[in-house]
């Protein structure tokens, strides 16, 4: 028995080459060091479980030889001549940072709750034309993931091409058969595949977090909600629930066409290349659009260096949301260099959280956001899933990143970031009722919480870089 337990501490140890190997942040890298050498049975199959990245290579080397065959792919290094040079600046650089092309939308419309949502993404599978693009992290079977069945199955009845995309981690418990209508009636299903022995894949913990709805490459809705009656508030065992979508339409939807198709690819090494899906009919809309498309296919963390940029760029506001907040050091230091500038930062966090741990977690940061002038607030009515900012007076923020370690580097995120005043007026205005509706989080009142609760946060802390 010594000699098989000998054996076993022997071959977890040889996690760690791969670990450091990894070159992962230091503070993640000695977490998981620490977790092999304590446990080194449990740490060591926790670490190949949900602590690797195997998929960047490989999804870097499939996406390359995918995109860089599209003709109408176009040069990052542009600037709408009318944005201030500031603005002109913000564009250029996160446009690099992420190797996806500025373009514009004609028109936005924010959906703030899923029943707006879901009516709105109805009305467009009616009246599609062509094609049918749906990309979600959960679908719930339930009643309301039934309603879109249907439009779906009618859709493709009627000669509609239709796709749907999902992520088997978040649809755990729902059944692959349960979308076989679709199939049946000529569409088409497929999971993320993240996990899948048969394409030597075992990556549980690499998720497909993207919310991404196309239709006739045209109009595009992008957001942090899913499919189920629990985000329409009606799961009693949820509560009610806060969210945001928007719905986009112009140029900006071919190249969030081809966010879709580089994820269609890796699940079922199926291209989406025709230049139908891709329509030029078009002319480049007024609104300056910039895609923040993240994950662990790639090395340079844009939805991290994206949030840096905008808190660099800021010179009066940015009020943001996030439903999980587990900031790294980078985004902490960035957060308390923009409040010291006099820029007016504001998070709201959801204080009734479905991951409770991650809720401490990131309240062991506010004294130090506090003392630096940031503004925290905690909305108890509801689950306040919403991942949106506004920055000054010009540029709004919808997607599906959280501002946690997850968000900025293990999931496949997908954000927007649109110069339009109008609309930015509209979200701040959706956001400082939020602000108005939570418990605004006051330094000498937080320094005297009790301490069991300072003790918990001390505890779970150091989890934050793993999780």
């Amino acid at each position: 028995m010594s000699i098989a337990l000998s054996v076993l501490y022997f071959l977890s140890l040889l996690t760690i080459p791969h670990l450091l190997f990894r070159k992962k942040h230091p503070s993640a890298t000695l977490a998981w060091l620490w977790g092999i050498l304590l446990f080194p049975f449990l740490g060591a199959l926790l670490y190949l479980a949900i602590g690797t990245d195997r998929l960047k290579r490989k999804r870097l080397h499939r996406r390359a030889s995918f995109t860089s065959s599209r003709p109408h792919r176009k040069n990052t290094d542009w600037a709408n001549p009318s944005l201030s040079p500031g603005d002109a600046a913000l564009v250029s650089q996160i446009a690099r940072l992420n190797q996806i092309p500025v373009t514009q939308v004609d028109d936005t419309r924010l959906l703030p709750d899923a029943d707006k949502f879901y009516d709105a993404l109805l009305i467009r599978i009616a009246e599609a034309r062509h094609h049918i693009h749906i990309q979600f992290y959960i679908w719930r079977k339930d009643a309301t993931g039934d309603i879109f069945i249907k439009a779906l199955v009618a859709a493709a009845q009627r000669g509609v091409k239709v796709r749907v995309l999902l992520d088997e981690v978040g649809c755990f418990f729902v059944p692959a058969s349960y979308f076989k209508p679709i199939v049946d009636s000529g569409g088409e299903f497929s999971w993320f595949l993240t996990i899948s022995p048969r394409r030597q894949r075992y990556l549980l913990n690499l998720r497909n977090h993207r919310k991404l709805q196309v239709i006739d490459g045209a109009i595009a809705f992008v957001g942090g909600m899913n499919i189920g009656r629990e985000y329409q508030g009606l799961d009693p065992s949820v509560g009610g629930w806060r969210d945001m979508q928007i719905e986009l339409t112009g140029p900006a939807a071919c190249v969030l066409q081809e966010s879709f198709a580089d994820d269609w690819y890796f699940a079922t090494k199926r291209h989406i290349e025709d230049e139908c899906y891709y329509p030029k009919s078009f002319q480049a809309g007024p609104f300056t659009t910039l895609v923040v498309a993240g994950g662990p296919d790639s090395i340079h963390s844009p939805v991290q260096k994206s949030l840096l940029a905008m808190l660099n760029h800021t010179q009066k506001r940015i009020w943001l949301t996030s439903g999980y907040f587990v900031p790294n050091s980078v985004t902490l230091t960035a957060m308390q260099l923009c409040a010291a500038r006099g820029v007016d930062v504001r998070l709201l966090i959801s204080g009734k959280s479905d991951h409770p741990i991650l809720l401490h977690i990131g309240r062991s940061y506010y004294e130090e956001l506090l003392e630096s002038g940031v503004r925290l607030f905690e909305y108890n009515a509801a689950i306040h899933h919403c991942k949106a900012g506004v920055i000054d007076d010009d540029w709004l923020l919808v997607g599906s990143a959280n501002l946690d370690n997850r968000s900025m580097h293990l999931n496949f995120e997908l954000n927007v970031l649109i110069h339009m005043p109008e609309r930015t007026a509209e979200l701040a205005a959706i956001l400082k009722k939020d602000y108005d509706s939570a418990v605004e989080i006051k330094l000498d009142k937080f320094r005297n919480r009790p301490l069991r609760q300072k003790w918990i946060e001390a505890i779970v802390r150091p989890f934050g870089p793993v999780l």
